[in-house]
């Protein structure tokens, strides 16, 4: 029986895909964050049924993580943990982490299991990334109206007892937009004021930069990515009037530590070239 027109096309497509893969960047940066997004969505739909047997658990985010961590295999990408000693302690904090790439995902997936008990500040446009949003929620992450302050701030603190009583770490991206220039921008001040007024110690987490990957160039090559935890910045005894000097200590030193880990890939890949 000879092939259908469909069949036809799928083999022509396999057989055509390594050669733009290899030859093609834009096409290998389209189709890299296709396995990406794909694969975190398919392992959605399968764990969605078990979340809701165990709904608003943050530790559906360890199970999640053990899953949609090995799209980083499937990506080339490599993370690197330093600081564990600071992420393992079990002990509820607010972690503010330098905001790069929708592949921050990953980094965290990779690191889900030395946090144990942690939850999300996300927007609320997430939730309606189905079926992604959906086993979000249903692993307890903080969706946010970024455009509401007061309201965000009203969610935010009704969850501050429960995150308090069972040591759950609460992060934050406290730039807000994705950049991936290589610095640390403006943070906003919201997580330490939540920090502050919690009395909970600031857990500064920093990504190396994403030297493999450039939107302008369409540009997703493989890569090595160093997470460094610093030691947490208590806030006892802090008051509202500190939230500046709070938020410029943590910047200056997360630059600091960006500085130093951009430098060493710097140097691993110039001397492997």
């Amino acid at each position: 029986m000879a092939p259908s027109c469909f069949e036809v096309i799928i083999v022509v497509f396999i057989l055509v895909l390594p050669f733009l893969y290899e030859t093609s960047r834009t096409f290998r940066y389209y189709f890299k964050f296709s396995i990406y997004y794909g694969f975190v969505m398919f392992n959605s739909v399968l764990l969605i049924p078990f979340f809701c047997f165990r709904a608003f658990n943050v530790r559906n985010l360890v199970v999640a993580s053990s899953f949609c961590h090995h799209a980083s295999y499937l990506l080339g990408l490599r993370w690197e943990l330093r600081g564990r000693e600071n992420l393992e302690k079990e002990q509820a904090c607010v972690i503010v982490a330098n905001h790069q790439s929708s592949l921050d995902v990953l980094g965290m997936f990779d690191i889900w299991p030395v946090m144990d008990k942690c939850t999300v500040i996300a927007k609320k446009e997430i939730l309606y990334a189905w079926p992604f949003g959906i086993a979000a929620w249903l692993s307890g992450l903080i969706f946010i109206d970024r455009i509401n302050s007061e309201k965000a701030r009203s969610v935010i603190n009704s969850s501050i007892k429960t995150i308090k009583e069972n040591k759950i770490k609460l992060w934050f991206f406290p730039e807000g937009t994705r950049r991936n220039t290589g610095v640390i921008h403006p943070l906003k001040k919201g997580a330490f004021y939540v920090a502050i007024n919690s009395q909970l110690p600031v857990l500064p987490v920093v990504l190396s930069s994403y030297y493999f990957l450039c939107k302008e160039e369409k540009r997703f090559d493989s890569g090595r990515i160093i997470i460094t935890t610093l030691p947490p910045i208590s806030t006892e005894g802090l008051s509202k009037d500190d939230v500046e000097s709070l938020m410029e200590k943590t910047k200056e030193m997360m630059m600091e530590t960006l500085r130093v880990t951009n430098l060493e890939i710097q140097q691993s890949l110039a001397t492997n070239t």
